[in-house]
């Protein structure tokens, strides 16, 4: 499951939070925008339908003007067009076929990584007109997302206005979170979604986001810790993983918050740890999915059930060989079509979460809204536990052991496994470079990393492997604790 790469990939922070449309298009566009989602919102089964069919046919139009698709449409009505017609892409011929599957011929690779390598540039538009968001290697390659500003229109607009408050009373006389201290924790080494949207609205509008902060989740505990007394936040967004070792620390009375809400994406979450963080906390938990390819996916509305943003955004749950599986199965993958952004058209993108979607054809959710439901199998990572200096374990958050093979080691292939309570063993798949040089690279970033997290000497080891092992869901768990072992809870 993506949103929020450590980030990667959902996100639990909204792209305009309560800011309404932003600063990415004109007042009236996002007027436009926003009051066509309001009265989405309320449409039935069938206008959801009509206005997707409508934003497709726009997109297609907007494809055509692509060397990529031009083949594909030119010549042809694209309203005679039905979405299975066109192929199937992944990261890997997004990438291959970069400037090729873009509408605007000023945008290049080069100009690209040459704007990301600036960290100043985080939150400020490509080439003044375009946002910019990079996702994790999850399935073996990064990838690069161009959106253009009525897509940001849309991304905010749609969190403004469907994002589900546990208080909405307090939404009703502060909309624009004035009195909110607001704090991102994930990475923020990069052009990540979330961390993005942290910064482009904080440049933005400083005068409402000058208490919110974006906080690293790769720092040591403690720091972060230290970092959240100092903010003493009132909304937290985060990962499940991580809020739940927050949670924890809170428990022992180490962490000291009086929380109003906790956002989570990004990863799977699953009832006993939703449970275990809203306990700690002492406030409500909202969940949400979202992907670098399209950030509001779906909200979870006040009956705790994730609806699909369907009049932007359509999901295809599919089988292995990309057939449509019935309402209410498990899909083999997920195809995902962002019907909001013309700059670089996103079809039938396999975004590689397993999905269950929607059910009986005449069920509807009792919150009232017909909006699709979604049930999301996304990464089910697990944080390990290792020896810590201190002579207690320190844990190692999957996401940002991810983000620091990934950023500091250029791993994007591997499975990295815990065989004893001070042992790891890191498997590079056959994308990943495995040269004794690139292994070493990965061993020094992991063992940098854990130092600084505070724990013992780890030993670890590599191996070159044909094939990644697969779990029980056919998708690869990228980091695996110790067999065996449950996680234990600090006091």
């Amino acid at each position: 499951m993506r949103t929020p790469r450590p980030h990667p990939a959902p996100d639990p922070l909204p792209c305009g939070a309560g800011l309404g449309a932003g600063p990415a298009t004109g007042d009236g566009d996002a007027i436009g925008v926003g009051l066509d989602i309001r009265i989405a919102a309320h449409a039935d089964a069938a206008g959801i339908a009509a206005r997707q069919q409508q934003r497709l046919t726009g997109l297609l139009q907007a494809a055509a003007h692509t060397a990529r698709y031009r083949p594909l449409l030119e010549g042809r009505a694209a309203t005679g067009w039905r979405l299975t017609d066109l192929p199937v892409t992944g990261k890997r011929e997004l990438m291959r076929n970069f400037e090729a599957s873009v509408t605007d011929p000023a945008i290049t690779l080069g100009s690209l990584h040459e704007f990301m390598r600036e960290p100043g540039k985080v939150g400020q538009p490509y080439l003044g007109r375009h946002w910019v968001w990079e996702s994790s290697g999850s399935t073996g390659e990064p990838g690069l997302y161009v959106h253009d500003a009525a897509a940001m229109a849309v991304y905010d607009a749609l969190e403004s206005s469907r994002r589900d408050s546990p208080r909405p009373w307090v939404r009703w006389f502060d909309p624009l979170f004035l009195s909110e201290r607001i704090a991102f924790v994930g990475a923020t080494g990069g052009h990540f979604a979330s961390h993005v949207s942290v910064q482009r609205l904080r440049q933005a509008y400083p005068w409402a986001t000058q208490r919110w902060q974006s906080l690293s989740i790769l720092q040591p505990l403690p720091a972060l810790v230290d970092a959240l007394h100092a903010l003493q936040p009132t909304i937290l967004a985060t990962y499940p993983t991580a809020a739940a070792l927050l949670a924890e620390e809170a428990r022992a009375g180490r962490l000291a918050l009086r929380l109003q809400e906790v956002w989570t994406g990004g990863e799977t979450l699953g009832k006993g740890v939703r449970a275990f963080i809203e306990q700690a906390f002492g406030c409500a938990l909202r969940n949400s999915y979202g992907a670098s390819e399209f950030l509001p996916i779906a909200w979870e509305c006040s009956a705790g059930r994730l609806h699909v943003n369907a009049d932007w955004v359509m999901l295809e749950a599919v089988d292995a060989r990309h057939r449509p599986v019935p309402p209410g199965t498990l899909s083999h993958t997920t195809l995902l079509t962002n019907l909001a952004n013309h700059v670089q058209p996103i079809l039938r993108f396999d975004i590689g979460d397993r999905i269950v979607l929607g059910g009986a054809a005449d069920a509807r959710c009792p919150c009232g809204s017909a909006l699709p439901v979604i049930e999301v199998q996304g990464r089910r990572d697990d944080t390990l536990f290792v020896p810590g200096r201190a002579g207690r374990p320190v844990p190692l958050l999957p996401l940002a052991l991810t983000t620091v093979l990934e950023d500091e080691a250029g791993a994007y292939d591997f499975q990295l496994q815990q065989t004893a309570p001070d042992a790891l063993r890191l498997c590079l798949g056959p994308g990943a470079a495995r040269g004794e040089r690139a292994r070493e690279r990965c061993r020094r970033a992991l063992a940098d990393f854990a130092a600084m997290q505070g724990a013992s000497a780890l030993r670890i080891s590599t191996a070159a492997l044909p094939q990644l092992p697969l779990g029980r869901t056919g998708k690869l768990q990228r980091i695996v604790a110790l067999q065996g072992r449950a996680p234990r809870r600090r006091r």
